[in-house]
């Protein structure tokens, strides 16, 4: 039986990828992670943001986030994966504590995403309607 634990990981990619590129990177990571016996539990796309100090003389990138459940071995293989794609300008998996597990599922409840997905109206539209 393998012990599994909950996870973030959090990685940008270059700002030169065009949409569809950027799709095929997120999905490639998806997979590894499913192929690695993980089970993903939520994932934000943030989209291309400015960061906070050059990085390969990139000044922005594609920010994307995944929340899962798995083995250890599995995060060890997507840091390898990650340190040899050129795709990707940095990454940061973390292994989540029950508070911020407590955390996360606010922050669902709060930006409008219900435990089934469902992403809710937000206030100001529904008042411009």
């Amino acid at each position: 039986m393998k012990i599994t634990k909950q996870y973030e990981t959090v990685f940008i990619l270059t700002p030169v990828l065009s949409e569809e590129q950027t799709k095929e990177a997120v999905d490639f990571y998806r997979k590894t992670l499913k192929d690695q016996g993980a089970k993903i539990t939520n994932e934000e796309h943030w989209g291309l943001k400015k960061l906070a100090y050059p990085i390969q003389k990139k000044s922005t990138g594609f920010y994307h986030v995944i929340q899962f459940e798995g083995p250890a071995a599995c995060v060890k293989e997507l840091d390898v994966t990650y340190y040899r794609d050129e795709r990707i300008l940095r990454y940061l998996t973390v292994a989540l504590d029950k508070h911020a597990l407590t955390y996360l599922e606010k922050r669902k409840t709060r930006f409008g995403k219900g435990k089934d997905g469902d992403h809710k109206k937000n206030k100001v539209e529904s008042t411009l309607n």
